[in-house]
Parts: C-alpha cells; sequence; structure tokens
C-alpha cells in the first residue's frame, strides 16, 4: 500500500494507472457541517497496487480526470453513487465505464442495499472487520487501523469483479445492468436545480398554488446560500421555517421573524432579501405558479391492483432468485397502476422485460393469475377466450 501525499506522485500514479485494466475506487468524507461532502480520502486499487491519497496533501486532484474517463480502464465501486458525485464535483470528471459490486449483487440474490463486507464473506470467503466505520478521517495523522480500514474497501473489488461478471453471464444477466450504470454515470443527477428543491419541502403539500410559488424562490434562493456558504441548507432555512412562512404569507421582515427561530438565526440583511422574493412571488401572474402534483386521495383507488401486482411481482423475484426489492417498490408499482408508465422504473431495461410488460397486461386483463398446487399461475387471458 502507498500513501500518496505530494502531487508529484499523484501525477506519476495517473500517468501508470491508465495502462491497468481497472481501478477500483473509494472515498472517505464527512458531511456533517457542510453542503459538499468534505472529501477526506481517496482510495484506488490497480492492478501494480492499492494506493492512499491525501485530498489534504495534493494540489490538483483534477490530474485524475484523463484515467476516470479513459474507456480502456473499468472504474470499480461499491455504493459508488456517493463516490461519483464526490469525484465528478472535486476531479471535475464523470468516470467511466464503471461496475458497481453492490448493483451487481442485487441480481445474484443479495439484498439491492448488501454490504461490502457481507458480499466478501458471501462471494470470496473473505472476512473484514470495519472497526472504523465512525472515524474521523480529517485528522492527520491516521492511525494504521484507518488505513487498513481505507484499503480494505478497495483491495478486493477487482476479485469480486470477476466473480460476479462470471455468474451474471452464467444467467445471462450482465447486459441488464448496462442500464443501471448509465443511470449512475448520467451527470444530470449530480447537478441541482435550485427551483426544483421546493418539491422535496416537507410538508410542502399543505401550500396552496400561490404559497407555493414563494416556496419555490426560497427554496432556491435557500439552495444557493448553502452552496455559498457550503454549510447544510438547513442551517440558512429549515423546511418547516420555509413551509411556515409561506403559509403566514410573510412580506416583511416582521412577518418573517414571526416563525420560530427565523430572528435567531437570519441576518436582517438576508431576512429582508427573503421577504423581497416573497412579495414578488405573491403578486406574480397566477399563471406562473407551480402546479402541485394530483394528491393520493384524489388518485383512483389502486389497492386491488396493487395486491394482484405484489403477487406477480414476488413470483417473478422468486423464480429469477433475486429480491423482490431489486424489481421495483411499492411505489413503481402505484406509479404503473396510475397509468405513470414513463416515469415507472418498472418499464425500463431488463425490469420491463422480466416484469414490467405482463404488470401491464395484468392491468389491461390480459393476464390472469391463478393457483395450481398452492404455487402462482400466469394465464394469458387472450388464449382463453
Amino acid at each position: 500500500m502507498e500513501y500518496i501525499d505530494d502531487q508529484e506522485s499523484l501525477e506519476s500514479f495517473a500517468r501508470e494507472a491508465t495502462s491497468s485494466r481497472y481501478v477500483a475506487i473509494d472515498t472517505e468524507f464527512l458531511r456533517e457541517k457542510t453542503y459538499y461532502p468534505n472529501l477526506c480520502l481517496l482510495q484506488l486499487c490497480t492492478e501494480a497496487g492499492t494506493y492512499i491519497v491525501d485530498p489534504f496533501a495534493v494540489d490538483d486532484l483534477g490530474v485524475l480526470a484523463p484515467l476516470l474517463e479513459c474507456p480502456d480502464v473499468l472504474k470499480l465501486f461499491h455504493a459508488g453513487t456517493q463516490d461519483i458525485e464526490i469525484l465528478y464535483r472535486e476531479v471535475g470528471a464523470m468516470p467511466s465505464p464503471v461496475f458497481d459490486v453492490q448493483v451487481a449483487a442485487a441480481l445474484l440474490g443479495h439484498s439491492y442495499q448488501a454490504g461490502l463486507a457481507s458480499l466478501l464473506s458471501s462471494f470470496l470467503g473473505v472476512n473484514i472487520k470495519k472497526s472504523d466505520s465512525f472515524t474521523d478521517w480529517t485528522r492527520r495523522p491516521l492511525a494504521p487501523s484507518q488505513l487498513t480500514y481505507a484499503a480494505e474497501d478497495v483491495i478486493y473489488l477487482p476479485q469480486l469483479h470477476e466473480v460476479m461478471v462470471e455468474r451474471l453471464e452464467q444467467l445471462g444477466r450482465l447486459g441488464w445492468l448496462d442500464d443501471e450504470f448509465d443511470e449512475m454515470t448520467d451527470p444530470s443527477n449530480y447537478e441541482v436545480d435550485p427551483y426544483s428543491r421546493y418539491k422535496r419541502l416537507k410538508r410542502g403539500n399543505q401550500l396552496s398554488r400561490k404559497q407555493m410559488a414563494a416556496a419555490r424562490e426560497v427554496a432556491a434562493w435557500r439552495e444557493l446560500e448553502a452552496q455559498k456558504r457550503d454549510i447544510p441548507r438547513k442551517w440558512v432555512l429549515s423546511d418547516e421555517q420555509i413551509v411556515e412562512a409561506c403559509k403566514r404569507e410573510a412580506t416583511s421582515i416582521d412577518d418573517l421573524f414571526m416563525v420560530r427561530g427565523v430572528k435567531q438565526g437570519m441576518s436582517t440583511r438576508d431576512a429582508r432579501e427573503v421577504a423581497t422574493l416573497m412579495r414578488k412571488a405573491f403578486s406574480s401572474d397566477e399563471s406562473t405558479w407551480p402546479k402541485p402534483e394530483a394528491p393520493v386521495q384524489c388518485e383512483p383507488n389502486v389497492d386491488f391492483s396493487l395486491d394482484l401486482m405484489q403477487a406477480l411481482m414476488r413470483s417473478r423475484s422468486k423464480e429469477a432468485g433475486i429480491a423482490m426489492q431489486t424489481l421495483g417498490s411499492h411505489g413503481d408499482m402505484a406509479l404503473l397502476a396510475r397509468g405513470h408508465f414513463d416515469e415507472c422504473p418498472l418499464m425500463k431495461g431488463w425490469r420491463r422485460e422480466m416484469v414490467g410488460n405482463d404488470l401491464v397486461r395484468l392491468l389491461d386483463g390480459e393476464v390472469l393469475l391463478g393457483l395450481n398446487d398452492n404455487e402462482l399461475v400466469v394465464v394469458d387471458s387472450t388464449e382463453t377466450r
């Protein structure tokens, strides 16, 4: 294991690693007091060895960009979404091509969020101790146990990848991962639209369209302020404070300060800016106000449909030997039952072929479910007419 704590060594590694068939990647970071993840350690493993990069000691991680983008070097991850987000921000490059062993494990009968220790034990018979999972990665020097912990997150990934690929090929499922990994490396998934954040406000569905127009502006302001100050968004304003201010239709500093905690946590200057945004939103043309999503109670009742869909999903997951959660969630089925085909993951990629098309046919009455020796059977109703 080599510890890289200077720019020259990092640049040397980056050049040499492009000749490797793969690079396994993991990160250690903290995000408790910042908006952006604070990268504390970068672990890399190639055919030449294992490398621990100290981001605090190097000048420019951007030299890794050619390696991350090299089409001849496979990037290996475990639960890599957050790692990819960090690399995209810190290095300025999107890793490609990628292989995530956690995603692959879900197609081999493991839970959708299987931990690395569990996968290593199951596939390789390797047992590792995760004793430093809640440690301070900002302290220097790092303890030997921390370095061992960090290295173990990448050192076994190449071997795990090989075993998984072999089993996936035997099952004819390797191609199923293409869409999953394309989604993981889609830059749009890591770019925040501040003016969409209002849709995720807790209890935001309590607001009228007019109030939602104000919430949209305030939530966007909060997002941009949190980014600028690099602090958690709730330290600027909490969801509850935004919703309460909009329900009160606050248009002045005094109105805002009536909301619990706002006066103590917000400067007069910021309060004035927020009040101005809210006044403009309340006076804006009604045609520009957000249109709320239809509440569940206004949607058609699909309870019976969901019961049947769940039975078919359970049957297909059992046949395939994969966890039902890997196929889809209750929310995914509800989307399909209510006709939101384009938004439903069950109608994309391998899920559509395995179960999505038949779920649609079930809803259309073209597929019937029954029991035979206490086993679910699926019958094509068009052949029985």
